[in-house]
């Protein structure tokens, strides 16, 4: 599986992804309003890399390392989570995430790669409707989300504050793309 756009590759995460995926969750710019602490040992990175490797074989979908073309690296992940636990009262559905190394950030990489994402969520996978969440501090998660067409439809309490929780329905974004 992998996605191409103009700048950038999306593909599922693998093993040798660890080091530049330890660099993104160590850094707390990055995990700023994610609600978790920042990651200290590589070997939570490997863990992680594991745990979406399962949601691939489970689920058929999970976050994909996002390279980019110019340099080769990883430079963040995006894409759509099966949601199998519930979050703000929902479950058994898709939701968008992203997370860049700062570095990165204001380049319009997480816009290239989310609209690549959606498309392959009403695309590829035929939903009706994906959802998508951010600190409510978080402007810029907040002005991406915005500008793809998504909507708040709701906020609720997390242990570091209000997030806001959105949802963009496949009508919305075929009259947008």
């Amino acid at each position: 599986m992998k996605i191409e756009t103009e700048r950038l590759v999306l593909r599922k995460l693998e093993d040798t992804d660890y080091e530049r995926l330890f660099l993104l969750d160590s850094d707390p710019e990055v995990m700023k309003y994610i609600g978790v602490p920042v990651v200290k040992d590589v070997s939570d990175s490997k863990k992680m890399i594991q745990f979406i490797q399962k949601q691939y074989a489970e689920n058929g979908v999970g976050r994909f390392a996002v390279i980019e073309k110019e340099s080769n690296l990883l430079i963040g992940w995006n894409g759509l989570k099966f949601l199998t636990e519930a979050i703000n009262g929902y479950k058994n559905v898709y939701e968008l995430g992203y997370r860049y190394l700062p570095e990165y950030w204001g380049k319009g990489y997480a816009m290239e790669a989310a609209k690549a994402s959606l498309h392959y969520g009403f695309n590829d996978i035929g939903t009706d409707v994906i959802y998508a969440m951010a600190h409510s501090e978080n402007d810029g998660s907040n002005h991406i989300l915005q500008k793809l067409g998504f909507e708040r439809t709701g906020e609720f309490m997390e242990p570091d504050g209000v997030c806001f929780w959105y949802e963009l329905q496949r009508e919305k974004y075929s009259s947008k793309s």
